[in-house]
């Protein structure tokens, strides 16, 4: 029943984070409800506290990708190459008054 019980909680919970508090108050309604021991009570949060951190990051991967397609289609350039063409503009400006200095 407990397995039962930690799957759905691991489904339940999605990418939200447990804070402090709340898995205080979760291991203490585990013991009580469940007859499950501080130490398989700890390792439970600990899992889940993983999968849920992984689960964020999944969800932060996927969102910068989607962020980075939309960007693509919108025809926006990186930051780097944005960059790039600002110098390589500055360059031929300070080029082009050092030609016209020359040719006055």
């Amino acid at each position: 029943m407990f397995e039962t019980f930690e799957k759905l909680m691991l489904t339940g919970m999605g990418a939200a984070a447990l804070t402090q508090k709340k898995a205080e108050e979760l291991l203490q309604e585990m013991k009580e409800r469940f007859n499950v021991s501080e130490e398989e009570g700890k390792a439970f949060l600990s899992r889940m506290q993983n999968t849920l951190q992984e689960n964020q990051r999944k969800l932060e991967e996927t969102a910068q990708e989607e962020v980075r397609k939309a960007a693509e289609r919108m025809g926006l350039v990186k930051r780097q190459e944005f960059e790039a063409l600002e110098k390589k503009i500055l360059q031929l400006e300070k080029q082009l008054k050092e030609l016209q200095k020359s040719a006055s």
